[in-house]
């Protein structure tokens, strides 16, 4: 297995696969980058990198959609599969088995390197030339409460007794050059490391990076247990440490190929008003909260650094590929563990995180005798929410057979169309609610408590009502097949 160390070869492998497309034409960051980008998911287009970017001063370039859908519609998941180091044409099924895999192999510790070998140390700014001013931060969303410049990047920070090093994604907003502010809410692992210093009256030590290993904003962006450090599963991820290097201002490390690191402090209080900010479930926030504050006390970056921009709303974009991917893993990992037979775990890209599609192979009654759906389902839904996973995130599940692709489109569709019953076989436990999921209401959101519902989509065993497909590859012989596709461009 191969992977990318920096995201120039990452877009030169999407350019080679024709899911590049260059813009060389003007482009502002205020709107114009973002919408271009926002279009290219909904058109499922190439990812979009400009090259000139009208307010730029350093040479530095945009890279939009970093981990959408590809445009190559035989490979959709290229874009993940190559981020971490799997083929492009991985489907979805192997690509959630890789990251399984990685859950339970041993971490590979990140390999310090000289700032000589470093590419993040081309260009270094200290002090009062340490301004966000001197970079084309872009602007999102017209609605934005500012110019948000992290949408793809990680934020490095660790615990005060240096026993967890955490990496993760979270939207970071510019209030002037040497100021930012962002969401840091426990018990998201970013915010439970601020937490840990703010109980000591003591600013968080914090690195801001854009731009490195395609695995790294990846696995920044997926949600894996409180206290593994995300530097050594990319270590197992690659089977291979990844080079760090020392910060200049901090006792932090970086990844060595980053185009970007932002380095500074972040303020024990909330002291900025955050956002709003168009949200993953599709639709634009009007919401602001109080956050810390980044102070700005270095910045390093590479020669013509490229800066990666994630347009969030309606599906499919990262928080969808790359946040949804993880979180079936998880439940993945979580029902083999509790020995449930299962196939796969998906959260169908179109349904913006709100669905998760659990498949089960047809000898479960075999694995689990004297067991029925009803028992079968219940047992499933006990695991995803009392075993510390994200139900929060995941409102509606539907458990099928795993005849049905829940990586297809029209195959789920005509799944839950046929074999949901219209009111009976589900069942709803009580959780936590976040909240910007749109399914819930205006009191459920506040009280950030509501219903996770499990709906038994099971068919019935054979000789008890189960029902032959009528589909090519079911209801016609192999020769018959073979035959029609052989002469199929006769």
């Amino acid at each position: 297995m191969s992977h990318i160390v920096d995201l120039r070869a990452y877009t030169d492998a999407l350019a080679a696969l024709g899911d590049l497309k260059t813009v060389s034409r003007p482009v502002s960051a205020d709107l114009e980058a973002a919408a271009h980008t926002r279009r290219s998911y909904e058109l499922r287009a190439p990812a979009p990198l400009f090259t000139n970017v009208t307010e730029d001063r350093i040479g530095m370039r945009l890279f939009g959609a970093p981990a959408g859908v590809s445009a190559r519609p035989d490979m959709p998941l290229a874009r993940l599969a190559l981020s971490v180091g799997l083929p492009p044409e991985t489907d979805a099924v192997a690509l959630v088995e890789h990251l399984v895999r990685t859950r339970d192999a041993a971490p590979v510790p990140p390999r310090t390197v000289p700032r000589e070998d470093a590419p993040c140390k081309q260009n270094v700014l200290l002090g009062d030339e340490a301004t966000l001013d001197r970079f084309a931060v872009p602007r999102i969303h017209e609605g934005d409460g500012g110019d948000y410049l992290n949408t793809w990047g990680v934020i490095i920070a660790k615990t005060p007794d240096g026993t967890w090093t955490n990496w993760s994604i979270s939207r970071i907003m510019k209030l002037d050059g040497k100021r930012m502010t962002g969401l840091v809410v426990p018990p998201q692992h970013l915010g439970l490391v601020w937490q840990a210093w703010a109980e000591r009256g003591e600013p968080m030590p914090y690195a801001l990076v854009q731009g490195g290993a395609p695995a790294i904003p990846f696995v920044g962006g997926i949600p894996l247990p409180r206290g593994v450090d995300e530097a050594g599963y990319i270590g197992a991820l690659h089977g291979e440490p990844i080079d760090v290097v020392r910060c200049e201002t901090i006792d932090l490390e970086v990844p060595a190929h980053a185009e970007v690191v932002i380095e500074g402090h972040l303020s024990v209080g909330r002291d900025s008003l955050e956002g709003p900010f168009g949200e993953y479930a599709g639709y634009a926030s009007t919401q602001t909260s109080l956050q810390p504050v980044y102070s700005v006390e270095a910045i390093t970056y590479r020669d013509r650094p490229i800066w990666p921009v994630v347009a969030e709303g309606r599906p499919a974009d990262e928080y969808h590929t790359v946040t949804g991917t993880g979180r079936a893993a998880n439940v993945l990992h979580a029902l083999r563990g509790a020995g449930l037979p299962v196939t796969t775990v998906w959260m169908p890209f179109l349904a913006a995180m709100h669905w998760t599609v659990v498949t089960v192979p047809e000898d479960w009654r075999t694995t689990l005798p004297g067991v029925d759906s009803t028992e079968f389902v219940r047992r499933i839904g006990e695991v995803m929410h009392n075993s510390g996973g994200p139900s929060a995130m995941m409102p509606v599940t539907f458990v099928l057979d795993d005849d049905i692709d829940p990586a297809n489109e029209a195959d789920l569709l005509w799944a839950l169309a046929t074999r949901l019953h219209p009111k009976d076989r589900r069942a709803a436990w009580d959780g936590v609610v976040l909240p910007f999921m749109a399914c819930y209401s205006e009191e459920e959101r506040k009280a950030m408590r509501g219903p996770s519902v499990l709906h038994d989509g099971l068919l019935p065993a054979w000789g008890e009502g189960r029902l032959h497909h009528s589909s090519f590859a079911q209801a016609y012989p192999a020769d018959v097949r073979r035959k029609v596709i052989d002469h199929w461009d006769d």
